[in-house]
């Protein structure tokens, strides 16, 4: 059996209340030891020169575009650029061609899963199809290994239906992971309704549209006393609404992510159809309150709605997909946004984006401790790079980031003990 020692580490894992300077060994698949000084000999020695290892990230809102759109990506694509980003899981949405709505399907994808170099879990979908008529049959999926249940892409219209899903849902064991959404006030918005999208002349998305949805949902979760998980929070009023309802007991999480922490809709003045997803980027006073739900523990996950499209898809501002890549940036991106500007601490982003994720979704991940899978990324926070959409690891290249100088970078990314990525 190999073994691997990170020496000269700051290593942190906020389950095991560890923050020091030290070192991690592995033996085969699994952590050995964690400790301020090792004793023990390795096979192979890393100095990571004072760069944190912290359990790897665990995504848990990624489109793999697989089956059926693989031009933009597939199973193994995506987790080439998840390992580049420090993504050790992810957990993969259903809304794919075909959508994920049988066991036959599911089954399928996880077996090709198998060899991707990070674990892949997969949602299935909540209605046949996505189209909101006929509820899947739950059972079945969650015998076939569903992680998750959620027509993400689209909200659950009828509300009896979404209900009937959180019941079957909670009796597996399997979470909800909700798309918030009132389509009847999106209409055809193409970004967030305010000065910009007038200014440009272009439909938009009121805010309402959002915080409707949520508020529906919600609603279920506590006249339910059900779980459920809010996805992709953006505005102002949704984080107020989560952080009232979670104080009044409400089993309810949530995540946002890295773009509504950096970005808001000024930046689709260039009309470049990377900036554009859905939700869509908000003003500068949602990006302040998302910050704020981070800060005050609101938030649960920050989670990247990694959503690949092609350059000739995204050519056309107007008639673009919504959707952008976030896999290969997120830590970069977070801790340029919220450790580096003092907002959080190191260890409070690792929760965010391993350890609660992990958590949420019941799966391996998230900690340190011995014996436990050796999945684990090394990141260097002293180093600055310009992110240069064309030399990331993906298929797709619709990156809101691409030019963006962030702080910090990963180094080192390890699965089950095996190096998958390194600088």
């Amino acid at each position: 059996m190999s073994s691997v020692k990170l020496i000269n580490a700051h290593v942190v894992d906020p389950v095991n209340r560890v923050d020091f300077m030290g070192g991690l060994l592995i033996e085969g698949s699994t952590v050995a030891a964690v400790a301020p000084k090792l004793e023990q000999q390795a096979d192979r020695v890393i100095d990571c020169q004072g760069a944190y290892v912290l359990p790897g990230l665990v995504d848990m809102h990624v489109h793999l575009r697989d089956p059926g759109q693989t031009y933009k990506e597939d199973v193994y694509s995506a987790s080439r650029a998840a390992a580049a980003g420090g993504v050790t899981a992810l957990v993969a949405m259903p809304n794919t061609d075909p959508a994920i709505d049988s066991p036959e399907i599911l089954r399928a994808l996880l077996e090709k899963a198998h060899s991707a170099c990070c674990r892949v879990y997969q949602a299935a979908a909540i209605t046949k199809g996505l189209r909101g008529n006929e509820l899947v049959d739950f059972s079945a999926l969650a015998a076939a290994g569903a992680a998750a249940f959620s027509d993400d892409g689209r909200p659950v219209h009828d509300s009896r239906k979404m209900a009937l899903a959180m019941k079957a849902a909670a009796q597996f064991g399997v979470p909800v992971l909700a798309h918030s959404e009132d389509l009847d006030l999106a209409a055809d918005g193409v970004m967030h309704l305010g000065e910009v999208s007038k200014e440009l002349g272009v439909p938009g998305v009121p805010s309402a549209a959002e915080n409707c949805g949520t508020a529906r949902d919600i609603a279920l979760c506590e006249s339910l006393n059900l779980p459920v998980h809010i996805c992709h929070v953006s505005t102002k009023v949704n984080f107020a609404a989560i952080r009232s309802a979670k104080q009044r007991g409400a089993r309810l999480t949530c995540e946002t992510a890295p773009h509504y922490l950096l970005l808001d809709h000024t930046a689709l003045r260039a009309r470049n159809a990377d900036f554009r997803m859905n939700p869509p980027l908000r003003t500068r006073e949602d990006v302040n309150a998302a910050i704020r739900a981070v800060q005050d523990g609101t938030v649960d996950v920050i989670a990247t709605d990694h959503a690949p499209h092609t350059p000739a898809e995204k050519a056309d501002f107007l008639r673009a997909p919504n959707g952008a890549i976030g896999m290969e940036t997120s830590l970069s991106a977070c801790y340029t946004a919220l450790v580096q500007t003092g907002v959080i601490s190191f260890a409070r982003l690792v929760e965010l984006m391993s350890v609660h994720p992990a958590q949420i979704m019941g799966i391996p991940g998230g900690d340190l401790s011995p014996g436990r899978p050796a999945d684990l990324t090394v990141f260097d926070p002293r180093e600055q790079w310009t992110v240069d959409k064309h030399r990331l690891h993906g298929k797709s290249e619709n990156c809101p980031f691409d030019g963006m100088q962030l702080y910090g970078r990963v180094k080192l990314t390890v699965l089950n003990g095996e190096i998958v990525y390194q600088i």
